[in-house]
């Protein structure tokens, strides 16, 4: 039974990674999974059976969630763009209330929370851009272009661990969205596999420095984790809808934020 649930837990997690602005870790916080996993990719090779065990079935869960979504993704976006957008903000806005209680209550914040939470604001801004010379690189032949992909895939993989950072918003701000996800749904090898050994190699380095920073400064981490939120929610904004899209817009904001909101007591009591 527990397998089944981390499967499905999993499926969540892929699908939160492919939405430009969530996280797929902030969805694992919310499904209460996300100490787990951090744990499991930091101890890998001292409790290597219990990792593999865990990581596993969350693993299955992922690519299916990717795999079985992403063309339907991909199609809903290009042919209901507001109402997409705004399904994704009230996905954010769902998550927020379980990242700010993992910030503690009931003590005076301190002036630095702020200033951490106002740092991931910005930071998310300014990665937000588009450039198209990316895209070109990421393109080409080659080795030269095997190490780009690789490179890139070191970036994605902070935002896959780092929650409040998503991964698809990392592929956007650094104009590889809408190849990677073309590529995922052709099966383009000769890309996927750079970023997938790049994606690997990021994790592992960097799962340990952010467990201790998250058990050392918990308070600090949300806040600059929710400031990261915060950002990815100016970027996904897609302004303000007309006609019969007003209409699904909010009903979409609605059954996204609900959906969340309820996932995430739902964590809770995992």
């Amino acid at each position: 039974m527990q397998y089944a649930k981390n499967v499905l837990k999993g499926i969540f997690i892929g699908i939160a990674t492919l939405v430009p602005g969530v996280s797929g870790g902030t969805m694992a916080i919310i499904l209460g999974v996300y100490d787990d996993l951090i744990h499991s990719i930091s101890s890998f090779f001292t409790n290597w059976r219990k990792s593999i065990l865990f990581l596993g079935q969350i693993g299955i869960g992922a690519i299916l969630g990717i795999g079985l979504l992403s063309s339907l993704l991909e199609t809903a976006l290009s042919k209901f763009p507001h109402t997409m957008q705004f399904l994704f903000i009230g996905i954010i806005l769902g998550g927020l209330p379980v990242l700010y209680k993992k910030t503690g209550t009931g003590t005076k914040r301190p002036i630095s929370d702020y200033f951490l939470f106002a740092l991931g604001f910005i930071i998310v801004l300014l990665l937000g851009s588009d450039p198209e010379v990316v895209t070109t690189m990421a393109s080409t032949e080659g080795s030269g272009n095997f190490l780009f992909l690789f490179i890139a895939g070191i970036i994605i993989a902070v935002a896959l661990v780092l929650p409040g950072i998503s991964a698809s918003f990392m592929l956007l701000a650094l104009g590889l969205y809408e190849v990677t996800l073309r590529s995922i749904n052709t099966l383009n090898i000769t890309f996927l596999i750079p970023i997938a050994l790049g994606i690997l190699a990021g994790t592992l380095a960097s799962t340990k420095l952010i467990e201790k920073f998250l058990v050392a400064y918990p308070s600090k981490a949300y806040m600059l984790i929710i400031g990261f939120v915060g950002g990815s929610l100016i970027s996904v904004y897609p302004g303000i809808p007309s006609g019969i899209n007003i209409l699904t817009s909010i009903l979409a904001f609605i059954i996204g934020f609900i959906i969340i909101f309820l996932l995430g007591k739902k964590g809770d009591a995992y």
